[in-house]
């Protein structure tokens, strides 16, 4: 398969990143693709989003990436109960997350190769390359190694941003680590784009901060034309585990969901 491992980040939080891994990742499996997330947060919140408990769960990111760390590729069952797959009523699959993952980023920094950990993961454990043709990461707002490993792993990065000046700062050191972990450790990472999100058209606040983000870095980054607008439904459906699709699906933010998966599907 032509895979492509997708993160979705920004290092400032409550930007709507959890919940565009999680509206794009169902959209593109609407689209027919076999879609893989992946939560890379120890909050779990993508986990809790599409309905599962981080903490019932019997196998998860952290010790994936752990048995990862100690070569222990065929560890981890990929089906049944005791499986790290979850898969989710919406035609997605799912590696969940919990607060393990935070004692997990603690053992990383004293690993071996520590850097690909996450890629040897996907790679050799998941078989990712075989069976999924999206793999989005939802990373965490920190420049942690969980980050760096998601980083690393990525062959495109998408950014959230909310309109407003503390959300395009955060984009700015994005771009700032990405160009560092381009330099020395994943040589074919690209920003894929750039989209707005949690907008709202009446503030003229917003509208001044998309102008300045088109200009200052639409000639070197695809600015998405899709804007994700500000809804009360998008913050009700991660509530019952659901995408937006499944919850509202002829509202505002379910359209724009869906033209912002055409443009990845088109762009990314």
């Amino acid at each position: 398969m032509n895979t492509k491992v997708i993160a979705v980040c920004n290092q400032k939080g409550g930007v709507g990143k959890t919940t565009a891994t999680l509206n794009i990742g169902i959209g593109l499996a609407r689209a027919g693709k076999k879609v893989l997330l992946i939560d890379c947060d120890p909050q779990g919140s993508l986990t809790t989003s599409l309905g599962f408990d981080p903490d019932m769960l019997p196998v998860t990111l952290a010790q994936g990436l752990q048995d990862a760390m100690q070569g222990l590729d065929n560890e981890i069952p990929l089906i049944g109960e005791d499986s790290i797959i979850q898969h989710h009523n919406e035609g997605i699959d799912l590696v969940a997350a919990n607060i393990g993952l935070a004692a997990t980023e603690t053992a990383l920094v004293t690993a071996m190769s520590r850097e690909t950990t996450m890629k040897r993961f996907l790679k050799d454990r998941i078989k990712i390359y075989e069976n999924y043709d999206y793999v989005l990461l939802d990373c965490l707002p920190s420049l942690g190694m969980i980050m760096q490993n998601a980083l690393v792993a990525a062959d495109k990065v998408i950014i959230p941003v909310m309109p407003n000046y503390l959300s395009a700062t955060g984009m700015m050191q994005l771009f700032d680590t990405i160009n560092r972990v381009r330099a020395i450790l994943n040589s074919n990472l690209e920003i894929g784009g750039i989209f707005i999100n949690i907008f709202d058209k009446r503030q003229n606040l917003a509208n001044e901060t998309i102008e300045a983000i088109t200009e200052n870095f639409g000639s070197d980054v695809r600015v998405f034309d899709t804007r994700i607008p500000r809804a009360v439904k998008a913050a009700e459906a991660p509530v019952v585990g659901e995408s937006i699709y499944k919850y509202n699906g002829s509202g505002k933010v379910a359209i724009a969901y869906k033209e912002l998966t055409d443009e990845v599907l088109k762009y990314v």
